[in-house]
């Protein structure tokens, strides 16, 4: 009998769920942006995610101390990722959802391009191809003109961008990074560089809110859970495109809870965005890349506001 652990339907499925759990976490970060600056949740959501952090430190196996064997590429990622977060935070709290997750599925786009700078990747016509017309979807989505672009905009294509700098740089130093540095330092630099900022956009938060952002902490961590079992059910290729998935209960959820609604152009660019981003995916998938950049990174842009689980390098190496 199949292992439904073990197979490409187990995998999709955890995946999906997964998904599902973090655009339930997105919702709760952008209903809590209607009452707090993203650099107090993000302050909150690091704190509350602390005693997480915990229990995956005592499980830590790696001997060694926490001084990164690369220093600078690590402190690029730790910048990348606080920007990652706040960016991400203040364009759920702004934006309609639909948007801001077309303009974070850009991703893929990203990451195939900083790969040939950082991993000497070779990226052929094909890819360069999807890529343009990717970016073209962004075009389409935002309506530079139009006058659909606000600062909520650019701070989800400043996600996007941050977030793929920070995916790569786990690329080319995972293998050598323990994964409690990994984990540690861009927590640390959130808990640092937004302390400094709370004083200038503190407001009081009654238990309710307290009780969401800890919330916010849990359901990332659950996601990432989820997340890891999918990609040790199955092929990074079948859990990879299952972080579109996001679009539809971002539909669902916006028009419900904020009664936000898509427009056709919203839904063109979408659809061509994610068009290249799968097939970037399915070109990696069949041989057109040594280095995999898209399959073997993180889908779901990290924010440093939950523990970080084992990359897919080190899923695969563990046998897992």
């Amino acid at each position: 009998m199949t292992n439904p652990y073990k197979s490409p339907i187990g995998g999709a499925l955890f995946a999906l769920s997964g998904f599902a759990i973090f655009s339930t976490h997105d919702v709760i970060v952008k209903y809590l942006g209607g009452f707090y600056a993203p650099f107090q949740i993000v302050f909150f959501s690091v704190v509350l995610s602390f005693p997480l952090v915990l229990i995956m430190l005592i499980g830590e196996k790696g001997a060694g101390t926490l001084r990164p064997v690369h220093p600078w590429w690590t402190a690029l990622r730790t910048v990348a990722v606080a920007v990652t977060a706040s960016c991400a935070f203040y364009a759920f709290a702004t934006v309609p959802l639909t948007q801001v997750y077309a303009l974070l599925f850009a991703m893929p786009l990203l990451i195939t391009v900083l790969s040939i700078p950082i991993l000497g990747e070779r990226v052929g016509i094909h890819r360069w191809a999807a890529v343009v017309i990717g970016l073209n979807g962004v075009d389409i989505e935002l309506r530079p003109g139009a006058g659909g672009l606000g600062l909520g905009h650019l701070a989800a294509i400043t996600a996007a961008g941050s977030g793929s700098l920070a995916a790569i740089i786990v690329r080319k130093i995972g293998r050598d990074e323990r994964n409690a540095v990994l984990l540690l330092f861009p927590m640390l630099a959130n808990f640092v560089a937004m302390g400094a900022l709370l004083p200038f956009v503190y407001r009081p938060m009654p238990l309710e809110h307290l009780g969401a952002t800890a919330i916010v902490a849990l359901l990332a961590f659950s996601g990432g859970l989820l997340i890891v079992q999918a990609y040790k059910a199955a092929e990074a290729a079948i859990v990879a495109p299952m972080q579109y998935s996001q679009i539809l209960w971002a539909a669902l959820f916006g028009w419900f809870l904020f009664r936000e609604t898509a427009d056709l152009m919203t839904w063109i660019g979408s659809a061509v965005i994610i068009a290249s981003g799968l097939y970037i995916v399915l070109r990696e998938a069949f041989g057109a890349s040594v280095t995999t950049p898209v399959l073997r990174t993180k889908s779901r842009a990290e924010t440093g506001t939950a523990p970080r689980l084992p990359s897919v390098d080190k899923l695969r190496r563990s046998g897992l």
